[in-house]
């Protein structure tokens, strides 16, 4: 695949090449957790981070956003937060001929929108965000509002175990192509976290002593993005990979078929939007991988992040300690390859 190519001649592979390499010098140790905010930008979905306060989940989407050509909002989730304060409302003005209503957007409105700490909000403001993630429009007062070609929401959430936080319905949880869980970083890279920041308020520093403010470099373009989702759908996915998705899926709602444990641990499969999650980020991780076919571990790569949050476990699951991701690595091991 030589890729799409725009008025420079750069290839859309190497422009994301380029944005994944900007992003790691700003994020130390989490190449896994960049990768899959690619893979959710170029599979066209909205992705949930998870991971405890201090590891980095704001930075990475703020790093993915400023290293790309596009509108950035913020939208700090608290327990005050009203659905006009997400989506926007009519507002009267009053002019020479007349009143007028105007729709004023609100902070939807923009390519990537960061939901800060999703979970903090009641359901109310969380459902307002249900129709512009999954139909890629807004509603306010009978009007229907579109939202832009390149738009993407990016939800961090806190454990629930938090004290002041909602769970998220299970309506909404299924609207994310990826539930991302980020972890600690390794002893090594928590160094080179400490230096990487120390070094930054060392620049910052020595800018404003000098009045002086570092050159930003050229951000990559929205058409890079579109070029390569271009190449991405046009990635072969054999007959046997699709049946193999669709049976890791399946694997969920018939777990009897697969032992003792499964059936114990499992309440309420994956919907179909699993197997079409599989089939999206599948491709992507493919096409980041150079190739222009999906191969299982393809599929077995993104399965976790599809899967731990479309998954309801028993009570008995979580008496015993078993997390979502327990689940799907036997189901991995489980259901036979194609």
């Amino acid at each position: 695949m030589d890729g799409a190519h725009d008025t420079t001649g750069v290839s859309a592979r190497e422009q994301v090449e380029a944005l994944r390499e900007r992003m790691g010098e700003a994020i130390i140790g989490q190449r896994e957790v960049i990768e899959r905010l690619l893979i959710g930008l170029l599979a066209n979905g909205n992705l949930l981070v998870e991971g405890l306060p201090g590891l980095a989940k704001t930075r990475a989407i703020k790093s993915l956003a400023r290293n790309l050509e596009c509108e950035f909002s913020r939208i700090q989730f608290t327990p005050d937060l009203l659905p006009a304060d997400v989506t926007g409302t009519e507002v009267y003005y009053q002019g020479e001929k007349g009143g007028e209503f105007r729709f004023e957007p609100g902070p939807i409105f923009a390519n990537i929108v960061l939901a800060d700490e999703i979970n903090r909000a009641p359901a109310k403001v969380q459902a307002a965000l249900l129709e512009a993630m999954e139909e890629r429009q807004v509603t306010v007062a009978g009007k229907t509002h579109a939202m832009t070609p390149l738009f993407m929401v990016m939800a961090t959430q806190n454990p629930i175990e938090q004290e002041g936080t909602y769970p998220l319905p299970e309506a909404q949880m299924d609207r994310f192509l990826m539930h991302v869980s980020i972890t600690y970083p390794p002893v090594e890279d928590e160094v080179e976290v400490i230096r990487l920041v120390r070094a930054e308020e060392t620049a910052a520093s020595a800018e404003a002593a000098e009045g002086t403010a570092k050159e930003p470099r050229q951000p990559i373009p929205q058409e890079a993005v579109f070029a390569a989702r271009r190449e991405i759908g046009a990635i072969h996915v054999a007959d046997e990979m699709q049946r193999y998705m669709a049976d890791l899926v399946n694997a969920t709602r018939i777990p009897a078929e697969f032992g003792d444990d499964l059936p114990r641990w499992i309440e309420i499969g994956a919907s179909p939007r699993a197997s079409l999650a599989l089939d999206r980020c599948g491709r992507a991780h493919a096409w980041l991988a150079g190739r222009d076919y999906v191969d299982p571990e393809d599929v077995r790569a993104v399965a976790p992040d599809v899967l731990r949050h479309r998954l309801k476990l028993s009570y008995e699951a979580q008496g015993e300690g078993v997390t979502p991701d327990r689940v799907v690595a036997e189901i991995i091991r489980q259901v036979a390859l194609p």
